[in-house]
């Protein structure tokens, strides 16, 4: 139905019209006082120096008040103006000049300024324009597009880059969602896989019962790893999403009790546990802290090498550091072990685990507006250090 006259939006009103109206309106008001001013002035002072030069003029020796001033006639014959009606046609003639004028030098320069504040209001909105128009072009595809605007350090400056940092921060946000997309749905493939073989092949006929019990043993195997990716991305997608409350915690406790957790399978694997708790107390939520430590932990038992050592420590400013020995790990493959289904030189289709355990740590760090920093240790295996904010 089309819009009635009434419905219609009225015409939109840009910043630059407006800044230029105020401008102009900041100008005429302010040139229409000071012109007040100078006009009251002048008048003061015109009528009073008129009637002073009148005074001194005519000799006032025997005058009566209404001495008049003497005017010679086109016929030669003298006619007398009084003193005072001179004085008002002078006074009041030359304020009418004064005030034509001013008016005129108002409307002239008020017209340049107008002029003047279009063109700078323009200049000074044009980054605006530019940021607005990349906002608009801007897509998933494009995110790589810059707006670059140089100039002199100021508030505009300032937003475009601004605009530049969240446009950086936004690609690697999509670049990361697109890679982990990818990554699980090939983690997700394969066990499943497994499972319709499993099913379609395994079963197919009547399998003798030692042939079903290993089909059984794959199913629950795959079932298993499905089950550590779904736990692994809540988790990861919960921490992701921040922390909606705190509390304070008892950071050398969870170490402990997860360190107890994880002792039996490190005696199966003969790894030896060192373990040096400090107390200390830290600002977050318990549940997610638990699940940090955990990862931090079985990864450290888990990609170590028979016979090797895990090292865990806490200090009282809420830090948690975390090594072991294991094979070498290049310091340019650092950033990738913090990237999800990542698990060692890249590699997303062996290993144990579902490739999530340093994501799901960076993600819980940063939830509680903490820092984790991983180096290489320079005999093989890799030290992990949380430091989180203090309760």
């Amino acid at each position: 139905m089309p819009a009635t006259g009434s419905e219609r939006t009225p015409p939109r009103l840009t910043v630059r019209v407006k800044l230029t109206a105020l401008y102009g309106a900041l100008f005429l008001g302010s040139g229409a006082v000071l012109l007040t001013v100078i006009y009251l002035l002048v008048r003061d002072q015109l009528s009073f120096r008129l009637g002073t030069a009148v005074a001194r003029t005519i000799p006032m020796e025997g005058l009566q008040a209404s001495t008049a001033l003497r005017q010679t006639r086109p016929d030669g014959t003298l006619a007398f103006l009084p003193a005072a009606e001179v004085t008002r046609a002078v006074e009041a003639t030359t304020l009418e000049t004064l005030l034509l004028i001013s008016i005129l030098s108002l409307i002239g320069v008020a017209a340049v300024s107008v002029a003047a504040g279009w063109w700078l209001s323009g200049r000074v909105l044009r980054p605006l324009h530019t940021i607005t128009a990349t906002a608009q072009r801007l897509s998933s595809s494009n995110l790589h597009e810059r707006l670059a605007i140089k100039g002199p350090p100021d508030e505009l400056t300032e937003l475009a880059e601004t605009f530049d940092r969240m446009l950086d921060r936004l690609e690697s946000s999509f670049d990361s969602q697109r890679r982990f997309v990818a990554n699980a749905s090939h983690e997700l493939r394969t066990p499943l896989a497994v499972q319709r073989a499993a099913v379609q092949i395994g079963l197919a006929g009547n399998p003798t019962p030692e042939k079903a019990a290993e089909i059984r043993e794959q199913l629950l195997t795959a079932n298993r790893r499905i089950e550590r990716l779904i736990d692994g991305l809540l988790v990861l997608a919960r921490s992701d999403r921040g922390l909606a409350k705190r509390t304070k915690v008892d950071l050398h406790t969870v170490v402990a009790e997860a360190v107890e957790q994880y002792r039996a399978e490190a005696g199966q694997r003969e790894i030896e546990l060192q373990v040096r708790i400090t107390e200390a107390t830290v600002s977050g939520d318990r549940v997610l802290l638990t699940q940090l430590v955990t990862n931090l932990v079985s990864n450290a038992i888990r990609h170590n090498t028979e016979g090797g050592t895990v090292w865990v420590r806490t200090d009282v400013f809420g830090g948690l550091t975390v090594s072991n020995t294991g094979p070498k790990v290049p310091a340019g493959q650092i950033p990738q072990l913090f990237e999800p289904f990542r698990r060692g030189e890249g590699r997303t289709d062996k290993g144990e685990g579902a490739g999530l355990g340093l994501s799901i740590v960076d993600s819980i760090t940063r939830a509680h507006g903490g820092t984790v920093k991983a180096e290489p240790r320079p005999d093989g295996g890799l030290r992990v250090k949380v430091e989180l904010p203090r309760g």
